[in-house]
């Protein structure tokens, strides 16, 4: 399946030239100073969140019953697990398919992709010894102290 792309300025002007493409695939809006949109049709989009409903429930299954087969296959996805500690890898794979499953479920897929983005940051930082290390503390002193804004009246 195709995606085609027009910019949202042309479906404004003439949607009638824009919709038949969805019979060839969905269609990518592009927008200049917003997120892009994209068309679909429902049973396209409904096909979609049963699959990864069902996807990601087999997958939960599966981390349930095979904890280390399905962290090798996190890892072979997520390449940079490897830079977290061992004792995260766990947590991370856990806490990555329960978003997804929840997303699976109700079709709200951003916890998902901020925890994907959390823990990939966490990865990161622990690729840096040096600074893994100065972000464990301890660190000097309480910081400066800062005097509480009063409210306006």
């Amino acid at each position: 399946m195709k995606t085609a792309s027009y910019p949202y300025s042309a479906f404004l002007r003439g949607p009638s030239e824009v919709l038949p493409q969805l019979d060839e695939g969905d269609v990518l809006l592009e927008r200049r100073d917003e997120e892009n949109l994209v068309l679909t049709t429902f049973t396209r989009f409904a096909a979609r969140q049963e699959g990864m409903t069902v996807a990601a429930r087999l997958l939960g299954d599966v981390v349930r019953d095979q904890a280390q087969i399905m962290a090798g296959l996190f890892g072979r996805e997520l390449p940079w697990l490897r830079w977290l500690p061992e004792k995260e890898h766990t947590q991370c794979v856990e806490e990555l398919l329960g978003e997804l499953v929840a997303g699976a479920d109700t079709g709200v897929l951003e916890p998902f992709a901020r925890a994907l983005a959390a823990w990939r940051s966490t990865a990161e930082v622990w690729s840096n010894p040096e600074l893994a290390r100065r972000l464990q503390g301890p660190f000097p002193g309480d910081g400066e102290e800062i005097t509480r804004p009063r409210r306006k009246r």
